[in-house]
């Protein structure tokens, strides 16, 4: 397989602020590179910096602020009242199956009578299907109870409503046109509201939403917050939701809680992900992202998302254990046929160029519909193109599948071109979306897509922009400068891992290690004082530098443990040669 034509990555260096740096240590008594970032992010005022720094959930927005509260709340209660059977219905990705559990078990706790359902992603597809609400109904609920799903689902709230139910939606995706006609509508990017904060989680308004239950029957709210914590982290995260005001919030404290959840599904799942459990464990947000999230979102991508569900309702140890082993199979057998994927479609891009084209569009017969989503989000950020992954079926003549973008072109306006002319369906949003076509109509597709994407993106687009929080000398990136950045964890979208700019740095040591995509540097000051570094999957270019030459470099300074030893090193990003050895 050839290797990718890449495109050198722009940085992004925006002057440094030096007196709102200031400020904010002179006040709060941070160090520079504390300051540096906080200022870089739009953080100057010292009041909320240190709310920032230190995150309280006495900070978190009353929930009475959330739309339609106040009638959903009623709804809720009053079934519980009545001893009336609630259904609630949740999504198949980590973000819904997370708020199924947190309002199954809450609404259980509190002595409602409940039953939870998630969808199946190719039985059910996305959204509620009818047969849910069928489901609902023959069971004899009263009330229809969604979570993480539900704004866009008129038709469904109507049958409801026709079958004898009440309808409560909870939810957070984009509003598309008016909200369904149910008895209430709980979501923050309502505009017809004013609740201070857009950017929750599906299980973010669910934790929001059940606090304030808590609080109207007259629950410690200190409890509640111990018992769900864990959840709310789990899928706020995994959805990526920018970790800023309530998100931040959460998810600092239920880092905590998860590192000490008693949830046994929770626990095992931890432990065959290989993440870090106990009071002093050194869990991070990367830890959801990368470990727990796929194996949630695993069962959910190729087999059933019930699966997810069981495991956080588990209350026996051995079942959860099989649960657990069971799902971290299921992650291996997406993994490997993702990596079977990607490798078909990167061989379609080199073989026939693709990569020079403003967009990528490539298909193959029997690829997942589950995991085609994945493999086009990994040949967006490889090629930085707006990327479509189809999965055809001779027999349906049929091609359908996922796209994701990048800044600049919005997915959803090109899917509406491709509708507005009777050739595909589909939607989603500007950056991820879904679509479907005839097998015959693939290439026309193809070719307005291309077209759409040469009129709509410029060459300065289709390179990728690294933003850097700034530039600093050699000598301000200290040991102890580093350990004090993590007043500003969790880092993650919205907050992302800082990146510096050093320029002048000698490669004084370039040394491959035993994985040839990681190399060891070290980098050398005039003065002639060293930083110990890493360069992770960097290994095919510093190859190419020789020792001795000096380049600007791209750094995240860390502690890095190993075999329970800590060391401080740079981890080199990225990096321009300047002068050759």
């Amino acid at each position: 397989m050839s290797v990718s034509p890449s495109a050198r990555s722009r940085w992004k260096v925006e002057p440094r602020d030096r007196a709102a740096e200031q400020r904010l240590e002179a006040e709060l008594g941070l160090p520079t590179l504390v300051a540096a970032v906080l200022v870089r992010r739009g953080i100057t005022d010292p009041a909320e910096a240190e709310r920032f720094i230190h995150p309280r959930l006495e900070n978190l927005h009353p929930p009475e602020k959330l739309p339609d509260y106040e009638p959903a709340v009623r709804e809720v209660l009053g079934a519980r009242e009545r001893n009336e059977l609630i259904f609630i219905h949740g999504d198949y990705d980590v973000d819904g199956v997370t708020s199924a559990a947190l309002l199954y078990r809450f609404l259980k706790t509190i002595g409602a009578q409940v039953h939870v359902h998630v969808p199946h992603r190719m039985k059910e597809g996305y959204g509620i299907h009818h047969s849910a609400v069928q489901a609902a109904q023959e069971m004899g609920a009263k009330l229809f109870l969604t979570c993480d799903c539900g704004v866009a689902a008129h038709e469904q709230v109507k049958m409801a409503h026709e079958a004898g139910m009440r309808v409560v939606v909870t939810d957070h995706h984009e509003l598309d046109g008016a909200i369904p006609a149910a008895e209430a509508v709980i979501n923050p990017h309502r505009t017809d509201h004013d609740y201070p904060f857009r950017e929750l989680s599906g299980v973010g308004v669910a934790f929001k939403f059940c606090a304030g239950l808590t609080q109207e029957i007259g629950h410690e709210l200190k409890n509640y917050y111990r018992a769900f914590l864990d959840l709310a982290v789990l899928g706020t995260v995994a959805d990526v939701m920018p970790l800023v005001d309530e998100n931040r919030i959460i998810t600092r404290f239920g880092l905590q809680q998860l590192r000490e959840t008693k949830k046994v599904g929770l626990q095992a799942l931890m432990k065959v992900a290989d993440v870090p459990y106990g009071p002093s464990a050194d869990l991070k947000a990367w830890h959801i992202g990368f470990r727990l999230g796929p194996r949630l979102n695993a069962a959910g991508r190729i087999d059933d998302a019930a699966l997810s569900l069981n495991l956080l309702l588990e209350k026996d140890a051995l079942a959860a254990k099989r649960l657990a082993e069971q799902l971290n199979q299921m992650n291996a057998d997406r993994k490997s046929e993702q990596d079977r994927i990607l490798d078909e479609a990167l061989d379609q891009i080199f073989a026939d160029e693709l990569y020079n084209k403003p967009l990528i569009v490539v298909n193959g017969e029997g690829w997942h519909p589950g995991i085609v989503g994945i493999v086009a989000g990994k040949i967006a950020e490889r090629f930085h193109r707006p990327a479509f992954v189809l999965t055809t079926d001779p027999d349906t003549q049929t091609a359908k599948g996922s796209a994701r973008s990048i800044p600049g072109f919005n997915l959803a306006d090109a899917i509406q071109i491709l509708k507005s002319k009777g050739i595909a369906t589909g939607g989603g949003h500007a950056a991820a979306a879904g679509v479907s076509m005839s097998l015959d109509r693939l290439q026309e597709v193809r070719s307005k897509l291309v077209l759409h994407a040469h009129q709509t993106l410029s060459d300065e687009d289709l390179i990728p922009v690294t933003p850097v929080d700034c530039e600093l000398d050699f000598h301000e990136v200290t040991q102890d400068a580093t350990q004090a950045m993590e007043l500003l964890e969790p880092f993650g979208a919205g907050n992302p891992d800082p990146r510096f700019k050093v320029a002048g740095v000698e490669l004084a040591k370039i040394d491959p290690t035993r994985n040839a995509e990681h190399y060891r540097v070290t980098f050398r000051h005039p003065d002639g004082t060293t930083r110990a570094g890493m360069g992770f999957g960097l290994g095919e270019r510093l190859a190419e530098v020789r020792v001795g030459s000096v380049a600007d470099i791209l750094i995240r300074p860390a502690m890095e443990t190993y075999q329970g030893v800590t060391t401080f090193k740079w981890q080199l990003k990225d990096f321009v040669v300047v002068e050759e050895a």
